[in-house]
């Protein structure tokens, strides 16, 4: 059975990423390659990625639902930190786009990333955030947030995100982060694996704590 996998990642691309800029590249791409190693450990299921970067001049799209086969490298020139953090606009955005191109049977991951809180967004507020995360939830979506300079696990609890993970705003905060991140990811798709059919997965997805299958 054919699984659509939509790899959704929600970066943080303001000011105060700078001092991580490097660190973020190198881990992004490692997650990549986690990704294509998934699918070549489970050829049934066919990945597809989607990278976010965003600050308040705005939202890029590095990749849109591209199969990971087609990606090389994230070579992060376009990712380039300044401005403000629009963080519920980009929630809000980067699922609804994707949203449209997900049918029922499809698995859904959205990482979002950050180093700082909500402080300029104009179109999505709390409430609005917080009931697309009810809604998505509802589908099966699986979301994560990832938070430094902040109490990330009491963040997502309060956005209604059940798996949250905090780490340190350094070089080397972020490479742990991202290698625990990754060993919590290859559990997911073991889990999708393991499962007979949509419905079976969609049952498995909604007890699966994400960031405890990191060991």
């Amino acid at each position: 059975m054919e699984k659509k996998v939509f790899n959704l990642l929600i970066l943080d691309e303001s000011g105060s990423m700078c001092s991580i800029e490097h660190a973020t590249v190198s881990g992004l791409n490692e997650t990549i390659q986690s990704i294509k190693h998934a699918q070549e450990l489970y050829p049934e299921q066919k990945h597809f990625v989607s990278l976010m970067s965003f600050n308040s001049e705005g939202q890029k799209y590095h990749y849109d639902r591209t199969p990971v086969s087609e990606i090389s490298l994230f070579d992060g020139k376009d990712y380039q930190p300044s401005s403000c953090t629009p963080l519920y606009d980009a929630i809000g955005s980067g699922i609804a786009r994707l949203r449209r191109f997900v049918e029922d049977d499809d698995q859904v991951l959205v990482t979002i990333i950050t180093d700082g809180l909500e402080n300029a967004s104009s179109e999505y507020d709390f409430k609005a955030v917080t009931s697309l995360m009810d809604k998505m939830k509802s589908m099966g979506w699986m979301i994560t947030y990832i938070g430094a300079n902040q109490d990330a696990i009491k963040t997502a609890h309060d956005l209604h995100i059940d798996n949250g993970l905090e780490y340190d705003a350094t070089p080397e905060g972020v490479m742990a982060m991202m290698a625990t991140e990754r060993k919590s990811r290859g559990a997911f798709y073991t889990c999708m694996s393991e499962c007979a059919s949509p419905e079976e997965v969609k049952k498995k997805m909604k007890g699966f704590h994400f960031f405890q299958h990191d060991k």
